[in-house]
């Protein structure tokens, strides 16, 4: 993976349309600290198009939150996670 020039960013996926920021900051906080969460609107519905995009510090959080957020579901939701920016090989 590559670190954007502010930090890690990961991607999670599969989070639940009724989420908000709050939620989602508290959960990943868990893992890190979050510098930056970006969560994705319907414009229509005003609900979460089902991903969000959380920025850590260190790459050391940022794989802690892959391996570990999976594991527990948030809102009845698996969440799934992985680096937002990959290297091409």
């Amino acid at each position: 993976a590559e670190t954007a020039v502010e930090g890690w960013i990961i991607i999670v996926t599969n989070v639940h349309e009724e989420a908000n920021e709050d939620d989602v900051m508290d959960r990943f906080s868990d893992y890190g600290k979050v510098k930056n969460l970006h969560l994705n609107l319907d414009r229509k519905t005003g609900f979460v198009k089902g991903y969000a995009l959380v920025e850590y510090e260190t790459k050391e959080e940022a794989l802690r939150a892959i391996a570990e957020a999976p594991q527990e579901p948030f809102l009845e939701k698996v969440l799934a996670c992985d680096f937002a920016f990959v290297q091409p090989p």
